[in-house]
């Protein structure tokens, strides 16, 4: 056989071999079928809830010539917000410190050194409320024991495990009608669920409102509206 015969048999036998390489080829998941199109997508979906528990913060800020007498005062006024909170029924379990600061009050003059005129004292709160509709004469009973900070509310839903499921169960319908949409299009059919992958979850809090209620008696009022808990996935799909 000649050099030239040699070449051309050599190279039909290569390209039978890479011919015989795709042939065998397997998808992922081991079922031995054809490799379809894969069409991947990210859909996300949300459910809304009554938000049944209110955090908001609450402490005590004083001020004094010196640090010593700042803090006593403060633990003075804050022993009576403890207690008003503790008649309300609040367990101690909802009663969190969330921050204590200590810090000197200045005078600043031109052309001199800033002068310390005092001390300042802070004791903040983080609190609980598992009664929303309390909430607010509860605050109005802080202030009258020395409470003169108040922060927040920010709204939660005690059970969300179980919101955020009915949402990821949403988001996953939601990726699979719109794989449909495309499949159609192509003039095929979704064959199945390669992978689904969780891209997240974000429960979106409604804007904090604190509101006075009727003027005769000037209570405060918090409304809890509605909360939006949504879920995130992406979804790989075989199309055929």
């Amino acid at each position: 056989m000649d050099k030239h015969k040699i070449m051309a048999a050599t190279m039909l036998a290569t390209m039978g071999m890479a011919v015989a390489g795709t042939a065998v080829a397997q998808p992922s998941g081991g079922e031995g079928s054809h490799l379809g199109t894969r069409l991947e997508l990210s859909a996300e979906a949300s459910v809304s809830r009554t938000p049944d528990q209110v955090t908001i913060t609450a402490g005590v800020t004083t001020d004094a010539p010196s640090a010593q007498q700042a803090l006593a005062t403060n633990a003075q006024q804050m022993d009576r917000v403890i207690t008003a909170l503790r008649k309300a029924g609040i367990a101690d379990k909802d009663i969190r410190t969330a921050s204590i600061n200590l810090s000197p009050q200045y005078r600043y003059v031109d052309n001199r050194a800033p002068e310390i005129t005092g001390y300042q004292a802070s004791n903040q709160l983080s609190l609980v409320f598992r009664d929303i509709a309390r909430a607010g004469p509860i605050l109005d009973a802080l202030v009258a024991n020395g409470a003169n900070q108040i922060q927040g509310p920010a709204f939660g839903v005690a059970d969300s495990d179980a919101a955020l499921d009915e949402a990821r169960a949403k988001a996953v319908e939601k990726a699979r009608a719109r794989a449909n949409i495309y499949a159609r299009a192509a003039g095929m059919k979704v064959r199945r669920i390669l992978s689904i992958s969780e891209g997240g979850i974000s429960p979106a809090y409604p804007m904090p409102m604190l509101a006075m209620a009727r003027a005769d008696k000037a209570e405060t009022v918090i409304r809890p509206g509605e909360q939006a808990l949504s879920a995130s996935v992406s979804v790989a799909f075989e199309l055929e």
